[in-house]
């Protein structure tokens, strides 16, 4: 199959979002679900960061509003407002997900960073913050999947949640000491992928053994038969 053909074989946002459930009354529909979320997909890439961006963005572009589907004006503010509040989120980002994976998993085979990170604001008084777990494409220059971190788990096993949504084979998964586990190095491997962990001392054996390793004698002819703790096969030149 050609470039070409497989790009081609790969649904649109607006064929994604016609797939979701559809949370207003159907007697008071206007615009078309995909339409609006399309719009507003579209309006966030361009630069937009609020409801009222985003109406703006429609209203400033007839043209590419019919080619969306709307038949009418595009959405006021008030319509988005009531719109986006009864939308499941989770269906809605998931469909994201799989429409970016579905573009650009062949682009992002370089590496991928795992972090995570409380949302800037979220956090009030005492009611945690929203964490996120997300996968970072170097290459691509954005996440290309996040997870939520529930309050009652952790990233450890959030990772474990990311990594399995991720295809892997090929890709070099980066991340901080707090992913230095077992379990999660295992899933990467299973996957077919390579990873590159920090170590630090939440990992006390595996940083001392690492650091033996490392301060072992080499036998210079590379015959291994110097003292030290290297694994068969690994000299010098």
């Amino acid at each position: 199959m050609s470039a070409e053909s497989a790009t081609a074989a790969v649904p649109s946002l607006f064929e994604m979002f016609s797939g979701l459930s559809d949370p207003r009354n159907p007697s008071g529909r206007r615009h078309p679900l995909a339409a609006i979320l399309t719009l507003a997909v579209t309006a966030i890439l361009a630069g937009a960061r609020t409801l009222t961006d985003i109406s703006e963005f429609g209203r400033r572009r007839r043209k590419l509003c019919r080619a969306m589907g709307f038949t009418h004006k595009s959405p006021c503010i008030s319509t988005l407002h009531y719109f986006f509040k009864g939308l499941d989120a989770a269906a809605f980002e998931r469909k994201l997900q799989e429409w970016l994976l579905a573009h650009y998993a062949d682009k992002m085979t370089n590496c991928l960073h795992m972090d995570g990170k409380t949302l800037c604001g979220s956090r009030k008084g005492e009611i945690p913050g929203v964490h996120l777990l997300a996968a970072y494409s170097d290459k691509l220059g954005t996440a290309v999947l996040e997870i939520p971190v529930d309050a009652k788990t952790n990233e450890h096993k959030a990772a474990l949640e990311l990594l399995h949504l991720l295809p892997l084979n090929g890709v070099l998964v980066s991340g901080d000491a707090i992913f230095a586990q077992r379990e999660i190095s295992q899933e990467v491997i299973d996957k077919k992928g390579y990873y590159l962990w920090t170590v630090k001392d939440n990992q006390p054996t595996l940083k001392q053994t690492l650091l033996d390793a490392f301060d072992a004698p080499i036998s210079p002819s590379g015959d291994g038969s110097a003292p030290g703790r290297f694994a068969n096969g690994h000299h010098t030149r």
